[in-house]
């Protein structure tokens, strides 16, 4: 299930004012207004907006701003807020990264099930090795990268955020009377915000082990940059999720559940309605639950979806490329990996070779990240 994108921006004042309604009256509607789908009333698996990717008005960022937030822009000094985590030492500690060879593997199908994603064509590509996370960037790293910058997420500055309707409780469900045209179950909650995945009366106290949620891009970016890393590519988190397989639908193989074991944090039952939590969870799981791949990399696949590098495109070359980053320029950031709320019925984007997108200013109760590196930070 993918995250709601912001939308972008841009023109004269009156003209600004203009997209911004329209955009608004596309968007959102009253909540219980029915979702886009078949004349028996099932919402469409894989249509235009199949995976929920609506986009409201909200200015796109860019990467100017993350050097603000680097190491070296940020010497040692008192916290601004401590928060749940306080840490002596502003700088991270480094999170646990796995040296990925270098190597040639097959990006992308020939057997596409999500085709408008542009999964095809498979292409072999080649990465030179690098560094990756182990885990997501969890709560508890984030919160270390606020109390050390003061950094103010993009979700905090809009005020609100997109979030699960099924992970709200009824005094904030009671508050909101909008929802998503295409995907009535995400609604924009005010005060929704990693500190607060679920509204004003959430918090991650319990949870700091579990991934970051609604960051946007431009945060994933100022957070690996103060950390001394970066976003993967997408071929690069391509060539770490397949964990040294060809050709196989996850991380571990083409069996979902091998010997009746979950490897990933999925929806188990009936999208949107009900999820039975078959695999110990209904929302998000630890970092470093369920199996690592082969490559000793956990949560790939499900739990979070997470930002990359590149650009968003749907055509791609057959031609052997090396180190590919994706187009120049475009609108939407490449995203991979689906999410707690992926399931074959409707979203089947828990796959290696499936994609999604977002505005680089989304953010949403579903949507983390974790960095890639050339060199360990420090070693250089």
């Amino acid at each position: 299930m993918a995250a709601p994108a912001r939308g972008p921006t841009g023109g004269s004042r009156a003209g600004l004012r203009l997209v911004l309604v329209l955009q608004l009256l596309l968007l959102l509607r009253p909540r219980g207004a029915a979702a886009g789908g078949d004349e028996t009333g099932v919402a469409t698996p894989t249509g235009a907006c199949g995976c929920g990717t609506p986009q409201r008005p909200g200015a796109q960022g860019s990467t100017a701003a993350a050097h603000r937030y680097s190491w070296e822009a940020n010497a040692p000094g008192p916290d601004p807020d401590p928060g749940p985590d306080p840490s002596p030492d502003p700088r991270p500690q480094p999170a646990k990264m796995v040296p990925l060879p270098a190597g040639l593997f097959t990006m992308g199908t020939d057997e596409p099930q999500i085709r408008q994603d542009g999964e095809a064509p498979a292409r072999r590509v080649a990465v030179d090795a690098f560094y990756m996370d182990a885990f997501e960037v969890s709560n508890a790293d984030f919160q270390k990268f606020v109390n050390a910058t003061g950094y103010v997420t993009e979700a905090e500055k809009f005020g609100d955020s997109f979030v699960f309707e099924g992970m709200l409780s009824e005094h904030v469900k009671m508050g909101i009377n909008q929802a998503v045209a295409a995907a009535p179950w995400w609604l924009p909650v005010k005060g929704a915000n990693w500190r607060h995945p679920e509204g004003p009366d959430s918090t991650v106290l319990h949870r700091l082990d579990h991934p970051v949620l609604h960051v946007s891009w431009n945060d994933a970016v100022a957070y690996c940059t103060w950390a001394g890393k970066r976003l993967p590519t997408e071929a690069e988190w391509e060539y770490a999720c397949r964990g040294g397989l060809e050709n196989r639908l996850f991380p571990w193989g083409n069996k979902l559940q091998p010997r009746g074991q979950h490897y990933a944090n999925l929806w188990q039952g009936k999208f949107p309605a009900s999820n039975t939590g078959e695999d110990g969870f209904r929302g998000t799981a630890p970092v470093d639950a369920f199996p690592p791949n082969a490559y000793g990399l956990y949560n790939m696949v499900g739990n979070a979806w997470e930002w990359t590098w590149d650009w968003w495109a749907v055509h791609h070359s057959t031609e052997e490329t090396l180190n590919p980053k994706g187009p120049p320029s475009g609108k939407d950031r490449v995203k991979k990996g689906g999410s707690y709320m992926c399931h074959k019925s409707y979203c089947y984007r828990y796959r290696c070779a499936a994609r999604s997108q977002n505005t680089p200013d989304s953010s949403a109760s579903n949507l983390g990240f974790r960095c890639a590196a050339d060199l360990l930070p420090g070693a250089g």
